[in-house]
């Protein structure tokens, strides 16, 4: 591992992925923003399924795609094969990093669990994605984000209480685990540069306990107290005003001003000044109980104005506000263009791709998209014989009989 000053600060780490759909390959993907050589390892002619995944394909190729596997090198490896495992083992052997979010268990019986990979390369890192674990009476079971979602509590407190959990909307448990991961993998790194420790770890990262870990308070309020957080729609009990509101012109804006200080600034900018002296209104736990009562007067207030009226008015008085984005209104947003949120990368397959930008920002060591997902073994003779040393005679024999 190298010491960075300047540049990219993952640059010299090497990554192997073992992984298909979402979480595995999303923390991959965030290492290899921040300058780590991510080597992803795919089932030859198949690949991961998630390149397929979108409303449209072209040769191939998903945006998703193109997105989810940019600044990675695609390789494909039969790993049910001896030859297959051989050769995975030795890739392995040169780095520092090694991701999967396989089935527990799956490693293992690929003679390619962490124990196999230390007695090769003892300072390597594994970090391994599952539904509930590698330990304890769910290890086994199957688990895609949806369950961990649900099964973390995330669905049940979200929505509307006369309705049925909904999904959100995106796979915030894959992508919640994956920040986790990548969370847990720089402590690992940290440590061994600190400590100069040659050793590495194992990270045992679960779906179901990443969404847990963000669930806030409900924990120790059930036990503290016996209570069970319920969906509530677009409103915090007892904190308020912050709630969605509708527009003259048929928009949606969220006004956040549940303080003292923020509400005096609210009743202020809608000329409702004496609100701050009614009993009703002049206090949090005042508010809070006459919730269904203010956010009446608020909403009969925005809806007498446009979206740009109801937001500007709020900014003018720092009232924190702001629209409810569809993917257009986001595409037409001068402050996500003005810090790069919103990149356009030109794909050999596919053209022109744009994609979400770099988070976070950094002012030394900032991350960078260099490339789009590549194309099944796209890197196949660079890793395999410039890096790994195969001849060509090798290689061949590799390809011949579908070792690659």
């Amino acid at each position: 591992m190298e010491t960075i000053q300047n540049g990219e600060p993952l640059k010299g780490i090497r990554v192997i992925e073992f992984g298909n759909f979402i979480a595995g390959p999303f923390l991959t993907r965030f290492l290899g923003d921040f300058g780590a050589e991510v080597i992803k390892v795919e089932i030859p002619e198949q690949g991961d399924p998630i390149r397929k995944w979108g409303n449209q394909v072209e040769k191939d190729k998903s945006v998703w795609w193109a997105t989810q596997a940019r600044n990675k090198k695609c390789v494909t490896l039969n790993l049910k094969t001896e030859q297959g495992q051989l050769l995975a083992k030795k890739l392995c052997r040169t780095a520092d990093v090694v991701v999967e979010n396989l089935r527990p268990g799956t490693l293992e019986r690929l003679n390619l669990g962490y124990q196999d990979l230390k007695e090769i390369n003892k300072k390597i890192i594994m970090v391994r994605i599952s539904g509930f674990g590698q330990t304890g009476p769910y290890r086994d079971k199957a688990g895609f984000g949806s369950v961990g979602e649900a099964m973390g509590g995330l669905r049940y407190v979200t929505g509307f209480p006369d309705l049925p959990p909904p999904r959100i909307g995106i796979s915030i448990g894959d992508t919640l685990t994956s920040l986790f991961g990548a969370l847990g993998t720089m402590m690992a790194l940290f440590s061994q540069l600190r400590n100069k420790d040659s050793e590495g770890q194992e990270i045992d990262v679960a779906l179901y306990e990443s969404v847990f870990a963000v669930m806030e308070n409900t924990v120790g309020e059930y036990y503290k107290y016996g209570r069970i957080k319920e969906r509530t729609g677009s409103i915090l009990p007892g904190v308020a005003p912050s709630n969605l509101y509708v527009t003259k012109d048929g928009k949606w804006v969220i006004v956040a001003a549940n303080s003292d200080n923020l509400f005096k600034r609210l009743a202020v900018a809608i000329g409702k000044a004496e609100w701050m002296d009614d009993p009703r209104f002049n206090t949090h736990e005042a508010r809070g109980t006459n919730q269904t009562v203010l956010d009446d007067l608020i909403s009969e207030w925005v809806k007498s104005k446009n979206a740009q009226e109801v937001l500007t008015i709020m900014d003018e008085n720092g009232v924190p506000a702001g629209p409810v984005y569809n993917i257009e209104d986001i595409a037409k947003d001068k402050h996500y263009h003005e810090r790069e949120m919103i990149q356009e990368i030109v794909d050999k397959d596919m053209g022109s791709v744009h994609m979400p930008g770099i988070v976070p920002k950094m002012s030394k060591t900032p991350g960078s998209i260099k490339w789009s997902g590549p194309s099944i073994g796209e890197n196949n003779q660079e890793v395999y014989q410039h890096l790994l040393g195969l001849s060509e005679e090798e290689y061949q024999s590799y390809k011949k009989n579908g070792i690659i």
